[in-house]
């Protein structure tokens, strides 16, 4: 939701701006930078598997950056410099196109981007006071007439079924099970540790750990296999990145 309405207000704010890719976390903001060699990117602050601190330490000088986040009070102070730009959220417009026309000046004048060391020193100290929300743990599911506690640790997969969300995991016996419970995907996914938890189709998360192999095919696209499973899990070519050492 963030995402879209950055991006309609930047659409209204800059409409010469080209946005060659969006990234759900840290992570995947630095492939994607890394693919794409931007030269503004908009990172969150908080975001799972990898902050938007750690992201911009990765790329460094190599884009202008501006940060996006819930809390204003550090932000201020972090960026009293004004080597960085900030955008609090919700995002308001009028404050975007000031951060607009300085990212635009910085551009026009050929000027490198700072660097952001130092600020992102006092960003992350700040950081580290504040409560980062845990990764989920627990998941609470109906099997048979009984309310489960699903370990997060011990699920295979994740996959979407309209409205719904199909938990496969295998409990402590090492017995497979499944259960089907009423969150969509895209709320769990938010929750789940991105180290663990890799999206691979738009309707499959795996758990990398449970992974066993993955085996190449037609058109950029892939098959997962997990341990002790029968199932074959599609990747599409957007999430093949994941597995581009193959």
């Amino acid at each position: 939701m963030l995402r879209s309405s950055l991006t309609r207000l930047l659409a209204q704010a800059w409409p010469e701006l080209e946005i060659v890719a969006q990234a759900r976390n840290g992570r995947e903001a630095v492939e994607q930078y890394q693919t794409h060699q931007p030269d503004v990117c908009f990172l969150d602050v908080h975001m799972p598997g990898m902050t938007g601190v750690e992201a911009a330490r990765q790329i460094g000088r190599g884009a202008h950056l501006v940060f996006v986040t819930a809390y204003s009070e550090y932000a201020v102070q972090a960026f009293a410099q004004g080597a960085l730009d900030y955008l609090v959220k919700p995002v308001d417009p009028a404050r975007l196109v000031d951060t607009v026309m300085r990212v635009r000046e910085r551009l026009l004048t050929a000027q490198q981007a700072p660097d952001i060391e130092g600020l992102l020193d006092k960003l992350e100290a700040r950081l580290q006071k504040k409560a980062v929300p845990e990764p989920l743990r627990w998941i609470k599911a109906i099997v048979g007439q009984s309310l489960r506690m699903i370990a997060v640790e011990e699920i295979d997969y994740l996959r979407s079924d309209e409205k719904y969300t199909l938990i496969a995991w295998r409990g402590e016996d090492g017995k497979v099970s499944e259960a089907l419970i009423r969150t969509s995907l895209r709320e769990l996914l938010d929750q789940l540790d991105g180290a663990d938890f890799i999206q691979v189709h738009r309707s499959v998360v795996v758990n990398i750990n449970m992974v066993s192999h993955v085996t190449r095919g037609e058109n950029e696209t892939a098959t997962v296999y997990m341990k002790g499973r029968p199932e074959k899990l599609p990747v599409s070519r957007s999430y093949l990145h994941h597995f581009k050492q193959m």
